[in-house]
């Protein structure tokens, strides 16, 4: 089963900062979506440690939510 069919994880979709406190904030397209800090901080930078570029954007999407399954409709409705 691919996790990434179309490729958008190849893209830069998401991007993270890192505060002054070790916070990471997790942006999506832009727009912050995710505020880790303590131990879920510490975990996120254990897990993106040696990653390639999509193996980082595969973390981000699992920890904020904002990936495809595969079973979603279109939003285009055939009424």
């Amino acid at each position: 089963m691919a996790i990434d069919k179309r490729g958008r994880l190849n893209e830069e979709i998401f991007t993270y900062k890192r505060t002054k406190n070790n916070g990471i904030f997790l942006y999506w397209n832009g727009k912050h979506v995710k505020t880790l800090a303590g131990k879920a901080s510490d975990r996120f930078l254990s897990a993106i440690a040696g990653q390639d570029h999509k193996g980082t954007q595969l973390v981000m999407a699992k920890l904020t939510g904002n990936f495809k399954h595969g079973n979603e409709k279109d939003d285009k409705s055939s009424h």
